[in-house]
């Protein structure tokens, strides 16, 4: 049975009430909104609903809004096989709060947690390994945020001399391109070597 994005949608804010601050419906998908104080109330009651079943842990990842107080946005992705459906939740926070871990709702949000901690810095309380997933255990920053240097801050390779790997600061050998993209059908708005010779005839 595959209900409407909309009736699930006042459904569920019709029972958890003030715990969901919000919900909009994008692409047939349905988007509730709450808070890092509300997340597990949210999340265990699409799980143990009888109408709902959010019984399948999808993912959880993260978005980075520099610009914003709040600059994350923890997006988690259920699915209900009873239902045919999948849902979508957002709660915002920011670097130093903290949001409570769904792994005693839904075990699966292990290491999904580890790699929003590992490439954003998103802290999860209750955790019980909250520790880097996919970087090495010395990196320094988070590589997903919008504010980390595209180069890093360190380059990494093997050093046959001392036989291990070795870590050293980043040294570009070719400075930066920029490429205009511009169609040759079109043109360019500025002369190319060599055409200012043409344009004098």
């Amino acid at each position: 049975m595959n209900e409407a994005p909309t009736e699930l949608g006042d459904y569920i804010a019709g029972a958890l009430g003030p715990k969901v601050e919000g919900w909009a419906v994008g692409v047939d998908m349905l988007t509730l909104t709450a808070t890092p104080a509300t997340i597990l109330d949210v999340l265990a009651f699409l799980r143990d609903d009888a109408r709902l079943r959010f019984v399948s842990f999808i993912d959880i990842c993260g978005v980075d809004y520099p610009a914003r107080d709040q600059r994350f946005d923890v997006v988690y992705h259920l699915l209900s096989p009873s239902l045919n459906t999948r849902l979508r939740i957002k709660v915002q926070t920011d670097e130093m709060t903290p949001v409570p871990s769904a792994t005693g709702l839904y075990p699966g949000a292990d290491w999904f947690e580890r790699e929003a901690y590992d490439l954003y810095g998103i802290l999860f309380t209750g955790h019980h390994d909250l520790r880097r997933i996919l970087t090495d255990y010395g990196f320094d920053g988070h590589p997903l945020r919008k504010d980390f240097p595209m180069t890093g801050f360190v380059e990494v390779r093997y050093d046959e001399e001392q036989k291990r790997v070795v870590y050293e600061p980043v040294r570009l050998n070719q400075e930066f391109r920029n490429f205009d993209f511009l169609s040759p059908w079109e043109g360019t708005e500025y002369v190319l070597p060599g055409d200012e010779k043409a344009k004098s005839n």
